[in-house]
């Protein structure tokens, strides 16, 4: 059975019964932070999994047919996190993984969001919006705080703006012309890229093999002379909306 209908007829079921509780593993050295968390967590329905746990290489035995939400704490270095979250997710595909940090900047989340990530919390959060928060990760939503997706949206903007101006007195159909490049395929793959999905993801969305996956992405940057899968994110998130836009002018001008 696929994953996602696992998850949808298993764990999603369970996820949204409300006197269900769910596993949570929190991945913390910090004795003084984990003490804190586990005290925010008493009396939710997160129930807090016994044992000091620092690494993914150490988790407690856990049940995978049952909800189960891990929570990264402590600042660490962007790839560290990156690989952690991978690692989670590849070991426990059907979890769900939050971050928990100071701060973070837009493409340390959109990096995260492609290992896999489910969420990103700030230590300065209210103690009910955390639970909140993590009541909606655990549905299957992908959480971020709103500053972080304003920055996102602030940045598209601005890259369809500054290619906007770039293109001047370009033909107006000239980023559906660069589009054009990509195979369907790579376009799907593409678009997925911009809701922050892991290869795995894409693959079970799309019926492919990963490596299928990773073969497009190769090829999608190629194309769209970006060096990672961030920036062709960033880029197509612009592209993609102004490209329609300069379709539908044109077709409006015939």
């Amino acid at each position: 059975m696929r994953h996602d209908v696992v998850y949808n007829e298993q764990i999603l079921a369970v996820a949204q019964d409300p006197f269900q509780n769910v596993a949570t593993v929190l991945i913390c050295p910090n004795l003084l932070l984990r003490t804190g968390i586990s005290h925010i967590l008493s009396g939710t329905r997160f129930a807090m999994v016994d044992g000091l746990c620092d690494d993914p290489s150490n988790l407690p035995a856990l049940d995978d047919t049952m909800p189960v939400l891990f929570m990264i704490c402590e600042n660490r270095a962007t790839e560290e996190l990156v690989a952690m979250v991978d690692t989670l997710k590849t070991q426990h595909p059907l979890s769900r993984v939050v971050v928990l940090a100071d701060a973070m900047d837009p493409d340390t989340v959109i990096q995260l969001c492609g290992a896999g990530m489910d969420g990103f919390c700030a230590t300065s959060m209210d103690r009910h919006a955390l639970v909140k928060a993590l009541e909606i990760v655990i549905l299957g939503e992908t959480y971020i705080p709103a500053s972080i997706g304003l920055a996102l949206l602030e940045r598209a903007r601005q890259s369809r703006a500054h290619h906007a101006h770039d293109g001047a007195g370009m033909p107006v159909n000239t980023p559906a012309e660069a589009l054009d490049k990509l195979s369907e395929r790579e376009a799907q793959i593409l678009r997925c890229l911009t809701r922050g999905s892991s290869n795995k993801v894409i693959a079970r969305e799309l019926g492919v093999a990963e490596a299928t996956v990773k073969v497009h992405i190769k090829a999608i940057l190629r194309k769209v002379k970006a060096t990672n899968r961030t920036q062709a994110a960033i880029w197509a998130t612009g592209h993609f909306d102004l490209a329609q836009d300069n379709v539908r002018a044109l077709a409006a001008g015939e």
